[in-house]
């Protein structure tokens, strides 16, 4: 099954040329908009998580049809009550995704690639993982409760669409209750910043309301800056799909005990062991 994502990349691709020719006759004052290598990267990027997803996708129906078949009742795609379920509960899981992805320190390895460019901009939304596993187990509860594969799979194309259009300085602030219940470029541009106050805030999908719920909002403030709190140097696709891999198990080899090497794969990005005595 072809992701329904696939289907978009060509308007993701030429929106992305619309907004860096935007930013070549009307630039900003600041550096900000596009960089060649760094464009280059992520596109690269977004082309190899395609080649991924593609036998992945398969793996991933397979479990979901395996747990939908087990679940207890099964849930009508022609009733408006399971897609809107299915809008909170494909959020709510993605929310909890994200935000272990940002605290688990082996699902950060994965993450990391998305927020590794110093610009943003759309072609920063097309900057993906390539190694989408870690992601599975965070659906799996949807089955469970007899959301059809299929709706499971279409709605995560609805929200990786939408998350397209947040990875933009063109926008500012929206009308005030959008900006209270969605997830809106402001709010998107404070999660991929590296500012201390920024750090690990705003990770819904569609939906803001589960970072005020669950106490991880940021409004935006001061000057955003990208990248990483320590940034990779490089526009090297695979060093960008894997550097942190690479130092995560660098890491378990130097630890002295295990209860260092889980730290080092478990706990948040940062974790060090504390110092004898």
């Amino acid at each position: 099954m072809i992701p329904a994502v696939f289907y978009a990349i060509p308007a993701f691709v030429l929106l992305v040329v619309v907004e860096a020719l935007s930013y070549r006759f009307l630039p900003d004052d600041d550096e900000r908009g596009y960089e060649l290598r760094d464009t280059v990267t992520s596109m690269s990027m977004g082309a190899g998580s395609q080649v991924v997803a593609l036998p992945w996708k398969a793996v991933t129906i397979v479990v979901y049809a395996a747990l939908y078949t087990v679940a207890p009742w099964h849930l009508s795609a022609s009733s408006v009550g399971t897609w809107v379920l299915l809008l909170f509960a494909d959020d709510l899981a993605y929310y909890a995704f994200h935000r272990a992805h940002h605290r688990v320190r082996v699902l950060w390895a994965s993450h990391v690639v998305h927020h590794s460019s110093l610009r943003f901009n759309l072609s920063t939304a097309l900057r993906q993982s390539w190694t989408p596993m870690t992601g599975l187990p965070f659906w799996l509860p949807l089955a469970l409760l007899g959301i059809p594969p299929w709706m499971i799979l279409l709605q995560q194309s609805f929200s990786l669409v939408y998350q397209f259009f947040l990875h933009t300085e063109r926008v500012d602030r929206l009308w005030r209750p959008v900006e209270w219940v969605f997830n809106t470029p402001s709010h998107h541009r404070v999660h991929h910043g590296s500012n201390r106050a920024y750090l690990d805030r705003n990770y819904g999908g569609i939906l803001i309301v589960w970072d005020r719920i669950f106490g991880t909002f940021e409004p935006e403030g001061e000057q955003v800056r990208y990248g990483l709190t320590k940034n990779i140097g490089t526009y090297n696709p695979v060093r960008v799909a894997f550097h942190e891999f690479a130092a995560v198990w660098q890491d378990v080899c130097a630890a002295r005990c295990w209860r260092d090497r889980a730290g080092h794969l478990l706990g948040p990005p940062g974790w060090k062991p504390r110092a004898d005595g």
